[in-house]
């Protein structure tokens, strides 16, 4: 009793990091649209100013990605927490209606019944 209460409050820690790491993860997309379009932009131009603002465009878009990096790297780490613990929970589930004995009987009951028919 006590090993499920310290898994789900685990399972529940794990939750609300991977809800606090969203923030950053969007910030994270924004920041990468913005440097692929600031480097699309930067290739087209032809001109000087142009290059050197896509320039800073995308340095800035980078900054961000860079900067939130970290949060999408937890927020990444207790999702696959969280998808790896669930499938362990969920195998073990289906591990304990396998043993279970009369399930197996109405199984072979079936079968028997579908054998002589």
């Amino acid at each position: 009793m006590i090993k499920k209460i310290i898994v789900y409050g685990f399972a529940l820690i794990l939750l609300l990091i991977a809800l606090a790491s969203l923030g950053p993860i969007i910030a994270m997309a924004i920041s990468l649209a913005i440097t692929y379009f600031g480097f699309k932009q930067f290739l087209k131009t032809d001109s000087t100013l142009g290059k050197i603002f896509w320039g800073i465009v995308v340095l800035i878009g980078f900054s961000g990605l860079v900067s939130n990096l970290p949060g999408f790297v937890v927020g990444g780490i207790a999702a696959y927490l969280l998808y790896v613990g669930y499938k362990k929970h969920k195998g073990n589930e289906e591990e304990i209606i396998a043993r279970d004995p009369f399930a197996n009987f109405d199984k072979q009951w079936d079968e028997l019944n579908k054998n002589n028919i």
